[in-house]
């Protein structure tokens, strides 16, 4: 790895994490220091940062990570809840066997985990079970788009809704009726609970203001 792969890994993650908040301004030289490395790099991950909309250049202020409002969590959900549901209704035609198997037991791990408490996991636990679906749905483009689009939004795991023991089951029961729409080939019905179910999330994120995995 580079060091300006290493710095934008570093800065991405922490901005995605919101270890890094919004509105916070990035100097190169400081964040330079911070990783030992030299400006040069820095500033080339700061370029790629900016190319996926994450941070701002702004005049006399240098780069700032971008505060995404109202109308930018509409669309970002809006994008996910398309671009999932059409994963769904199209991984209903074309799941095996085995991936419903693995499906399955990925879901199965979630609910003990629900169960018995340890609720900090299925946050990630979620993003495998829906970007897997995608990935069955579509192995050409649509997966890699679903993690582009995930990709453009900073989410702070502590700030996840699976952290609430009842919308986790809420969401969990969410996970159950798409997978037996997809045991049964029924992809209209796969579709219309994985967009409600993400729609759920923006619901959530907008009453709360805790952004949803």
């Amino acid at each position: 790895m580079s060091k300006a792969d290493y710095a934008y890994e570093v800065l991405l993650e922490e901005i995605r994490t919101g270890q890094i908040p919004g509105g916070t301004a990035l100097r190169a030289a400081a964040v330079a220091a911070r990783l030992g490395v030299s400006v040069t790099p820095v500033r080339e991950a700061l370029r790629r940062l900016e190319k996926d909309r994450l941070i701002s250049y702004e005049t006399h202020h240098g780069a700032t990570v971008v505060d995404l409002g109202d109308e930018a969590l509409a669309e970002f959900y809006g994008v996910r809840a398309v671009v999932e549901g059409l994963g769904a209704r199209l991984a209903a035609s074309r799941v095996t066997a085995v991936e419903l198997a693995d499906l399955r037991e990925l879901h199965r791990s979630m609910v003990e985990a629900a169960a018995a408490g340890r609720l900090e996991g299925l946050g990630a636990g979620s993003e495998r079970f829906h970007l897997r679906i995608a990935d069955i749905g579509g192995p050409a483009f649509l997966g890699q788009h679903a993690r582009a689009v995930r990709a453009s939004f900073p989410v702070p795991a502590t700030a996840s809704l699976w952290l609430d023991p009842k919308v986790a089951a809420r969401q969990l029961e969410a996970h159950e009726r798409i997978l037996r729409a997809l045991e049964e080939g029924d992809g209209a019905t796969a579709e219309r609970v994985m967009i409600e179910h993400v729609e759920a999330g923006a619901v959530h994120r907008r009453e709360h203001g805790a952004p949803p995995v």
